[in-house]
């Protein structure tokens, strides 16, 4: 059986007023990070992350990223999570459909994606859809997707991922997809 190494964070240069800092995408490690102290103004994406993420985690529900700074790396920044899924082939725009299997069509999920009040601001949103589509477009290499979907909870947050170049679903506008391209 073949060992499966782990996946090198990912490290993003941050500077700070004081200092120039990097910034880290971890896997979420509940003895490592502190998941308390984390506030995104938005007490369901709290509660996810302080009660529900590590159990999530554990039992291959979803997995959950976080970024840190290097200097400070048990303070959660913002944080994602990503499961396996599937669209509706009626769900998707009829160019879209087009070209796909009439069948449920394979996806990720981005189920949660949080920054924490204390940062927001810096563009710490966009840097983290952008690790979840560089993570799903690496999960590609071993199980197929088309696309990472995203359900906005509100106009506000629809509206971000509009801005980030996902398309609504014909049958549930709340409901995004971003095509991850194809693969060679």
């Amino acid at each position: 059986m073949a060992t499966s190494r782990p996946t090198p964070p990912c490290r993003v240069p941050w500077p700070t007023r004081q200092r120039s800092s990097v910034l880290e995408e971890q896997v979420l490690e509940a003895q490592r990070h502190d998941r308390s102290s984390f506030d995104c103004g938005v007490p369901p994406l709290n509660d996810y992350l302080h009660r529900l993420a590590a159990q999530h985690q554990k039992k291959g529900i979803s997995t959950v990223r976080v970024l840190v700074e290097s200097e400070t790396p048990q303070t959660i920044l913002g944080y994602y999570s990503l499961s396996a899924a599937h669209v509706a082939h009626e769900a998707l725009p009829t160019e879209t459909r087009k070209t796909l299997p009439q069948y449920p069509v394979p996806c990720f999920r981005l189920g949660r994606l949080a920054v924490d009040l204390r940062f927001r601001g810096r563009g710490l949103g966009q840097v983290l859809v952008g690790l979840a589509v560089q993570r799903c477009l690496q999960a590609r290499q071993h199980v197929a997707a088309f696309a990472m979907l995203v359900d906005a909870k509100d106009t506000a947050a629809q509206n971000f991922y509009l801005h980030y170049g996902f398309t609504p679903c014909v049958d549930k506008s709340m409901t995004l997809y971003l095509p991850l391209g194809r693969t060679v």
